[in-house]
């Protein structure tokens, strides 16, 4: 059969729609020259009919790892026929395509993790065209074809990237920086709604496009469309607007510095797919560009969702599932007799309250990654059970019972609480549309107010802040060092913060820790039930452990990933995840366990949170000494001064001696040596002329800015002495050296003579045994 007469046979046909749709199909695998179903397991016709409903298969047809396809009769629904492929997504085992058709029309939706969902539109009369039906050759023998160039990150970092452009520019001219960014982040939502036709007839690009030479006219435009979009929708122009309100709209400064460039660049980013966002990263890579004081560069560094889902997952997604499983053999028994048939919608429609009463809580928002993939993943719940009630003849709610009101957030940064609830927003039309079910309209924006602006620890008057009840606690609190507090808070804050703790939490420690104490403390009072939370590996240690050693004592963990990969303000880091609270089971690390002890090491055999310090170990370990200044000198100088006399009589050896770092250990050394006056004074210094007149010029005028007073005072003194370490190495030809924060554990033997950094651990054994005991396995 050519083209043409395929063409002519199909147009128009008045077949029925199950009659059609089959020999539809096996005609159409002639015309291609593929295959026909035949295999029962990998392609076929109604796969999946044996249902518990017993009604029509998953997909009209089906092959295994290419598509499942829907048909319908001329003139119908196909976003119906989408909706029922996109339900039973995972029972046809995740196809990288969705085909729907009417025998007029052949849709084809990539649906590649990762990637957008791109759709080629195929009418009847196009498949005369070779190219066009080389399309769907593809779909049967090679789908990787059909995918789309660009992934969804790759799009939203190219985007993020863009409008950073914008912003910085905005910002050079002297725009103020929070107005630059909400204006942006009002331009990048119209720009995701008019792609997802909610904003209609492409309005927002029009707008530019015709306003691209005048800003001064863009300008009064857009303030007018913004407006429409925060009042009840009505007219723009010869345009209906929908009501969005949420907020988002309801204060309207245009920066007045909007110029032709600027219009050009949002012009230039409006013309892309904005459907393909990728709402679980987009907030960071924006905040990035939109925030002058985000630390990291802008660029696509950013932690993956399945990092993240680790602790998404066992306090949402299963928790929820397992209460949904168990309650549908109760459903199905209460369905097989109409007298109990109420009983079965009871049990069913207490199970969408509960969901809709479902609360999680991110006290440390940020731009709201966490709080997006936690909806979605209520989501999911929600749409299984409706799907598989709808199996058992029971009648689901239009609407969807969760939605944005489930989500509460706490963040102190302005920028990062606004994009907190724009990514909510966008994730949550995005998956409605994506799934076939209706989003909020009246308004469409729903209002966004358990998001908040504020600080998560301290009110004003410094007291304890209250944290809204929630069902789960999730986040990813900031990562600042106990030692590095002060500088970031401010002294005043840092204090206030330790005293209003006082006996809850040690005063040396993370900053990451009084979220932890705070979860746990909510779970005790009976206003939370489980909380998942980020933490630097340190938190397994010393005094950080303290607060982790209380969780155990009133609550269990029952989840733990040890050390997982992160990505901290653009950096990769090494982190901590840790699950407590009401949970089931216990999982270390993926694998499961009988316990997990606040070490974060499995129950079952040695609890190392309570063994004690052996005394024959004192004195033995230490911590590099912090220089604060530039002692160190290369190898070549630090020689030459080996060579030169001193008035004293003495070698420049006795205060200038090798030096190593973490990256001499386990790289190649860096040939460094180091001036060490240990407790001299500063005459008995100055007798080493060399090495001294090095320290007065590159060391003094540093020192003279710290605001130590005795490290000004002892300028040339190392900020820490380390007399024990002295004495330590001065007693032993060698010693064990480790770097103190590294991936691997590794240890090497060092001549007593080297000096080791700050970030080098100095075991002052000679001994090989004590070094065999270090690089054990057991010991790791």
């Amino acid at each position: 059969m050519t083209p043409q007469e395929f063409i002519a046979r199909w147009k128009n046909n008045p077949l029925g729609e199950r009659a059609g749709a089959q020999t539809f199909f096996l005609e159409l695998c002639d015309l291609l020259g593929v295959e026909r179903p035949g295999d029962a397991e990998n392609y076929c016709f109604e796969y999946g009919a044996q249902k518990s409903s017993g009604g029509d298969g998953f997909a009209d047809v089906y092959k295994r790892g290419f598509f499942g396809w829907e048909s319908k009769k001329p003139g119908r629904d196909l976003k119906a026929a989408l909706k029922q492929l996109t339900d039973y997504y995972l029972a046809l085992e995740s196809p990288p395509l969705l085909i729907v058709d009417d025998r007029e029309r052949i849709e084809i939706h990539t649906a590649f993790t990762g990637y957008p969902d791109e759709v080629r539109v195929i009418h009847i009369d196009d498949l005369a065209d070779e190219n066009v039906r080389q399309w769907l050759i593809w779909a049967f023998t090679d789908p990787v074809k059909l995918r789309p160039q660009k992934s969804t990150a790759a799009i939203t970092a190219g985007v993020a990237g863009e409008f950073g452009d914008i912003a910085k520019r905005m910002r050079k001219r002297g725009e103020d920086a929070q107005k630059v960014a909400h204006f942006l982040m009002q331009c990048l939502f119209c720009m995701f709604a008019e792609d997802e036709e909610i904003l209609p007839d492409k309005l927002f690009t029009a707008l530019l496009e015709k306003y691209a030479d005048d800003a001064g006219k863009a300008v009064d435009r857009f303030a007018k469309l913004f407006q429409a979009m925060n009042d009840e929708g009505g007219e723009f122009g010869l345009t209906d607007i929908p009501w969005f309100n949420g907020g988002l709209f309801r204060v309207v400064d245009i920066p007045a510095s909007l110029c032709r460039e600027d219009l050009a660049a949002l012009l230039q980013s409006a013309r892309r797919d904005w459907r393909a966002i990728d709402p679980s990263i987009f907030g960071t890579l924006f905040e990035r560009g939109l925030n002058p004081k985000a630390r990291a560069q802008l660029g696509a560094h950013y932690t993956d969702t399945g990092t993240i889902d680790k602790l998404v997952r066992p306090l949402v997604y299963e928790p929820l599932i397992a209460e949904w499983e168990a309650l549908r053999p109760k459903i199905a028994a209460a369905v097989s007799d109409r007298k109990t048939l109420k009983t079965a919608e009871g049990l069913y429609h207490g199970f969408m309250l509960r969901l809709e009463n479902f609360r999680v809580l991110d006290p440390a928002c940020g731009s709201g990654n966490f709080l997006y993939l936690s909806l979605r993943a209520l989501r999911e719940v929600e749409k299984r059970a409706r799907i598989e009630a709808a199996e058992f003849g029971l009648q689901a709610d239009l609407q969807m019972h969760t939605g944005p009101h489930n989500i509460l957030g706490i963040e102190i940064n302005e920028y990062a609480a606004e994009l907190a609830r724009v990514t909510v927003w966008i994730g949550d039309i995005q998956w409605s549309r994506q799934n076939g079910y209706p989003h909020a309209v009246n308004p469409i924006l729903q209002p966004l107010e358990g998001i908040e602006n504020r600080d998560a620890l301290l009110d004003a008057d410094g007291s304890e802040a209250q944290w809204p009840t929630a069902s789960v606690v999730v986040g990813n609190p900031p990562f600042l060092g106990n030692k590095s507090m002060r500088g970031e808070l401010g002294d005043a804050y840092a204090g206030t913060l330790r005293k209003t703790f006082e006996g809850r939490i040690p005063g040396s420690v993370d900053f990451v820790t009084y979220w932890f104490e705070k979860a746990r403390a909510q779970i005790e009072a009976g206003k939370l039930k489980a909380a998942g939370l980020v933490a630097t590996q340190a938190i397994r240690n010393g005094s950080n452990r303290k607060v982790l050693d209380r969780i155990c004592e009133t609550t269990r963990i029952f989840a733990a990933w040890s050390d997982e990969p992160w990505i901290n303000e653009g950096a990769a880091v090494r982190v901590s995840l840790i699950v407590f609270g009401a949970g089931t089971g216990a999982r270390l690390n993926g694998q499961e366990v009988s316990a997990i002890h606040a070490d974060l090491t499995p129950g079952g055999g040695v609890d190392l949170t309570n063994v004690g310090k052996l005394k024959e170990n004192a004195g033995c370990c230490f911590q590099g000494p912090v220089k604060v200044g530039a002692f160190d000198v290369p190898g070549e100088t630090a020689r030459q001064w080996l060579k030169q006399p001193n008035p004293n009589g003495q070698p420049n050896s006795s205060v200038v001696r090798p030096w190593v770092n973490a990256s001499d250990l386990v790289h190649r050394p860096s040939d460094t040596w180091i001036v060490d006056f240990c407790d001299k004074s500063e005459i008995d210094a100055a007798w080493f002329e060399a090495p001294f007149q090095h320290v007065v010029e590159y060391v003094k005028p540093a020192r003279m800015k710290v605001n130590r007073e005795k490290r000004r005072k002892y300028w040339w003194q190392h900020g820490e002495t380390a007399p024990g370490l002295h004495a330590a190495l001065a007693a032993t030809p060698r010693y064990i050296a480790t770097p103190r924060v590294a991936k691997h554990r590794l240890f090497v033997w060092l001549d007593s003579t080297v000096f080791p950094d700050t970030r080098v651990a100095a075991i002052a054994r000679a001994d090989d045994c004590t070094f065999g005991i270090l690089q054990s396995r057991f010991h790791e």
